[in-house]
C-alpha cells in the first residue's frame, strides 16, 4: 500500500514470551452454533489463567456487538468479519498473550485465510464437532428455531453452508465427554505448546 512504512518496534513477540514465560498464540475454535464453542473457550481460559498464562478471549457475539458492527451475514461480510477477527487475534498473539477465538467460521477457505494472517506456527484449530440435531435440541439463543421458521436469513447449518475442518489440531466432541474433560485434555495438549524453549 502506498504512502506506508511499517514501524520496527524494539520489543518482540519473544521478548515478550520469554518475560511471560510461555509462547503466544491463537486457538481458533469452530462448530455450529450451540455447540458449545463459547463454553469451552471460556473455561479453558479460566484454566489457563489460573496456570499464569497471560490470556486474551474473542468471542464471536460480543465482536460483532463492536469491531465488526455493521456487517451482515452474507458470504463477504462472513470473510470480513474472520479477516478482522484474525487480525486483532495477531496483535494479541504479538503482545505474547494465547488468543483464544469462538467464531462459527464456517468456511474452510475464511479459517485458511485466517491461519495465513496469524501465522501457521502460530495457529491452533481447535473443532468442536456437535452434530447439527444436538445444537438444535440445546438451542440456547433460540436462533435455529427462527432460523427454520424462515426468520434469520443466511444461517449456518440450515440455510449456509458449514464445512467442518478435515484435519482439526484438536477436535472435542460435545456427546462423548464433559466439559471439565474436555477443558483437561485440551489444557494438556496444549503444554508442549506452551512450552518456552530459548
Amino acid at each position: 500500500m502506498p504512502n506506508i512504512v511499517k514501524h520496527k518496534y524494539h520489543i518482540t513477540q519473544k521478548d515478550r514470551n520469554r518475560k511471560n514465560g510461555h509462547n503466544s498464540f491463537v486457538l481458533w475454535f469452530t462448530g455450529l452454533s450451540g455447540s458449545g464453542k463459547s463454553t469451552i473457550a471460556n473455561a479453558l481460559e479460566k484454566r489457563l489463567f489460573e496456570a499464569g498464562v497471560k490470556t486474551y478471549s474473542l468471542d464471536g457475539d460480543n465482536i460483532r456487538s463492536g469491531l465488526t458492527k455493521g456487517l451482515k451475514f452474507t458470504r463477504e461480510d462472513r470473510n470480513e468479519n474472520n479477516r478482522r477477527i484474525a487480525e486483532v487475534a495477531k496483535l494479541f498473539v504479538d503482545a505474547g498473550m494465547v488468543a483464544i477465538t469462538a467464531f462459527i467460521s464456517p468456511l474452510k477457505e475464511d479459517r485458511d485465510q485466517a491461519k495465513q494472517v496469524i501465522g501457521e506456527e502460530n495457529f491452533l484449530e481447535v473443532f468442536v464437532n456437535t452434530p447439527l440435531g444436538v445444537c438444535e435440541e440445546r438451542d440456547v439463543k433460540g436462533f435455529y428455531k427462527k432460523a427454520r421458521a424462515g426468520e434469520i436469513e443466511n444461517f449456518t447449518g440450515i440455510s449456509a453452508p458449514y464445512e467442518a475442518p478435515e484435519d482439526p489440531d484438536f477436535e472435542i466432541r460435545t456427546e462423548d465427554e464433559s466439559l471439565e474433560d474436555a477443558v483437561e485434555r485440551l489444557f494438556s495438549f496444549l503444554q508442549q505448546k506452551l512450552n518456552y524453549n530459548e
